[in-house]
């Protein structure tokens, strides 16, 4: 068995966090999936970060020790350490000096799959390593000559210039690439947002169960595991949106995307990165926000969700809030109704319990605009029928002296889009045997 790097981790309370501990207990949690091994902790409290050091000097040395001690490969902050921090702390301590972002993009590294991803990744990666450049990049340029005409002449460029100018390069370089990757996302987004099919996003912290509720929803409602997305019990597992059309009965189909996690101090890199990703949260019709109920701090995590949203500007979109993992608490299928009001309900993505009732909510909410229609349309009116069969939920087909004959569930703005086809349902249905479209 390899065996895993030790970390020790370091933390400040300055009473602004409401939950360190919890802060604490998730940077373990995010070094583990990063597949390092927690050796040891070491917080301090303190009401004013420390210019040069993030913690007090004593504790620098206290760190240093204990990570001597404990034979620590790593020392990870549960913090954005600026650069001349990550410096002198490095120096003092003697060892790899990680902060919690530097942490995420490591674990974004081994998890990016697709082409997409591996851009992001690399983007968000170059832009923090780029922004602790800003600042020690004159301090560096030696100036040469003691007089005359050459005194105020540069020594010519040192390795850090150089590497700015290679980052910035292979920054403009990934933009291009990801400008060609969205292209080819906005084609598609456009054809499904052509379409009257409702959008639902998964959205939620991390690990809260998201794929896992994809999946069964893709079991009982779909019939297929070809499809099924990576689930695992670990942040982030996933970083890649996944969409698939699931078929909900009655003719009635959504197209549900599950994409990444948020957490608690995700780096605004990384949001702003991700923005072609998020897209298909901010285009979605219905979001469900996935919470975590067995975890003591899901208040806070559905905070963190709500916020982020905010970020990426999908805060306006109505959102059902799906209380996961409530087998956990010990909840009994029984026990697993809506909360009060008609927003949130109790399920159990693992077990398959709630999720009947939650796909009923879906479906109150997305085809609340939705119209069973019978339509007579003329055989010469073809393309109509086929756009009407893909982009609604037809129960029946019938080809009849008249045209065709279609009975659908529809958006009203279809209704009225072919409204002149429209037929005396009462006076048409019932009168013939109507073939039910498979």
């Amino acid at each position: 068995m390899e065996e895993r790097e030790k970390a020790l981790l370091v933390g400040v309370d300055t009473g602004e966090d409401e939950d360190f501990n919890r802060s604490m207990k998730e940077l373990g949690e995010l070094a583990c999936a990063c597949g390092m091994k927690v050796a040891g902790a070491v917080t301090q409290r303190m009401e004013n970060i420390h210019k040069a050091y993030y913690i007090g000097t004593g504790k620098v040395q206290e760190v240093k020790e204990y990570a001597r001690v404990l034979e620590a490969d790593v020392v990870i902050f549960d913090n954005s350490l600026t650069p001349s921090q990550l410096r002198n702390l490095q120096k003092e301590i003697g060892r790899p000096i990680l902060d919690r972002t530097s942490l995420i993009l490591d674990i974004f590294s081994l998890r990016a799959k697709t082409r997409e991803a591996k851009l992001q990744v690399e983007t968000a990666r170059l832009q923090y390593l780029l922004s602790r450049l800003v600042g020690m990049h004159d301090a560096l340029t030696r100036q040469g000559g003691t007089s005359g005409s050459m005194s105020s002449r540069g020594a010519g460029e040192k390795k850090l210039e150089l590497d700015r100018r290679k980052i910035e390069r292979r920054l403009t370089e990934l933009r291009r690439e990801l400008e060609e990757v969205e292209k080819e996302r906005e084609t598609q987004g456009k054809r499904r947002m052509g379409s009257r099919i409702p959008k639902v996003s998964l959205v939620g912290y991390t690990n809260a169960g998201k794929s896992t509720l994809m999946n069964r929803m893709m079991e009982q409602y779909f019939g297929r595991d070809e499809k099924k997305v990576l689930e695992k019990d670990m942040l982030f597992a996933t970083l890649d949106t996944a969409v698939r059309r699931i078929d909900m009965g009655s003719g009635r189909e959504i197209l549900l995307s599950d994409t990444v996690g948020f957490i608690h101090k995700l780096p605004h890199g990384l949001v702003k990165a991700f923005r072609s990703t998020l897209e298909e949260v901010k285009n979605a019709d219905l979001l469900l926000c996935v919470v975590d109920f067995s975890d003591e701090s899901h208040k806070q995590q559905i905070k963190v969700t709500e916020e982020t949203l905010l970020e990426i500007g999908a805060g306006d979109i109505p959102v059902i809030y799906v209380y996961n993992k409530a087998d956990l608490c010990g909840m009994e299928t029984e026990e697993l109704p809506r909360f009060a009001g008609s927003d949130r309900i109790c399920i159990s993505a693992r077990t398959g319990q709630g999720i009947g009732e939650l796909v009923q909510m879906i479906q109150e909410r997305v085809f609340a605009d939705h119209v069973r229609t019978e339509f007579l349309f003329p055989y010469e009116k073809g393309r109509e029928v086929s756009w009407l069969m893909e982009n609604a939920s037809v129960y029946a087909r019938e080809y009849l002296q008249e045209g065709i004959s279609i009975i659908a569930d529809c958006h009203r703005a279809d209704v009225e889009k072919y409204k002149e086809y429209i037929v005396n349902q009462e006076k048409f249905y019932g009168k013939r045997s109507v073939s039910v479209v498979q």
